[in-house]
């Protein structure tokens, strides 16, 4: 190949790979804007989508708002109208105090409660929720936080412990029945959804409220046991004091014995303790303390010596005397006995 043919051939390689690189770098241009054009049109949402179970509420370019509710692509003006709220259809919850978490709330007794709730709902008129409402969720829960709220702080401790049941049916009904205020719109209609169902989470006392509970709790089962002891106490009292009744009346009964005759009954019967520690002594003690208040002496036995006309072995005292009779019964000696009168006052 001659030096100038050689000379043309470079040449047209570098031309060649200049074109080609020239058109490569206005293909990647144009991508590039491409690409960034799609981006502003996604972000503007020029061309939005609807999804199934959502609806969107859009401000056009006249200022009207309006509802668009047709699953698939639509297109509209870009920057001369604006999506204004996407409305999911589906059931949605709503939590007391916009939270999970326990609430604290006041019950009508003055006391601290925990309490965690949650509403579900579900919206059915987008034209009363998104148009006539200007921040509708907001809206709904400062209503759904009161409401539940003026029927729980109305109840006692008692019942929104014991009776969650029939606190949460109440609650259900005032929120889909009730109206907000006297003469006012009920929750339903005044944001257009319908309420599912309520449920109470959880309802707890306070710990220090729990430790009170449990302390009382203790003391009153103490107080149960302390009574119960001294109704057992005072059932035995009662049974000894009539065994002891009836055992004097039998006696007074069968001696034929009147109301002077008392003191005289109750030392007899005083004689008889006396008899019984007389008898379980085995030592020839002689000395015993019948009574251990002020004003009674010891009482000494003699010792028992046999009478002329008894033997050792034979029982009794000293042999009555020649010319007299028998010695009286208890029932005689009761009778024959002078009972001192009372000194006038």
């Amino acid at each position: 190949m001659e030096p100038q043919e050689k000379q043309r051939f470079q040449l047209l390689q570098r031309a060649r790979v200049k074109n080609f690189l020239k058109k490569g770098g206005i293909f990647l241009l144009c991508a590039i804007l491409l690409y960034y054009a799609v981006a502003l049109v996604y972000a503007t949402k020029t061309i939005y989508k609807v999804r199934r179970n959502y609806a969107v509420i859009l401000e056009d370019l006249a200022g009207n708002r309006r509802v668009v509710d047709e699953i698939g692509w639509h297109i509209r003006p870009p920057f001369f109208s604006r999506l204004e709220l996407e409305v999911p259809l589906m059931n949605q919850e709503l939590y007391l105090g916009g939270d999970p978490q326990e609430q604290r709330i006041i019950s009508s007794g003055n006391v601290a409660l925990f309490v965690s709730a949650m509403m579900t709902y579900r919206i059915l008129d987008l034209e009363r929720w998104g148009i006539e409402n200007r921040v509708p969720k907001e809206l709904l829960q400062a209503d759904f936080d009161g409401m539940v709220k003026d029927v729980m702080q109305g109840k006692t401790v008692d019942e929104l412990v014991s009776n969650r049941a029939q606190i949460k049916e109440t609650i259900y009904q005032v929120l889909k029945e009730q109206p907000i205020n006297v003469g006012g719109p009920s929750l339903e209609k005044k944001y257009g959804v319908e309420i599912v169902s309520f449920v109470l989470r959880d309802t707890r006392f306070g710990d220090k409220l729990v430790e009170a509970s449990e302390e009382k709790k203790r003391r009153e089962m103490i107080a149960e046991a302390e009574n119960y002891a001294a109704d057992q106490e005072a059932s035995r009292t009662r049974k000894l004091y009539t065994a002891y009744r009836d055992s004097i009346r039998d006696f007074r009964e069968a001696l034929s014995l009147d109301a002077r005759s008392d003191r005289v009954l109750f030392e007899f019967l005083n004689q008889q303790k006396w008899a019984m520690a007389y008898e379980k002594n085995l030592h020839g003690q002689n000395t015993f303390v019948l009574n251990n208040s002020a004003g009674t002496p010891p009482v000494v036995l003699p010792s028992f010596s046999p009478g002329p006309g008894l033997k050792p072995g034979d029982k009794g005292g000293a042999a009555p005397e020649a010319g007299k009779g028998a010695e009286p019964t208890l029932r005689e000696a009761l009778r024959g006995y002078s009972y001192p009168l009372p000194a006038p006052k």
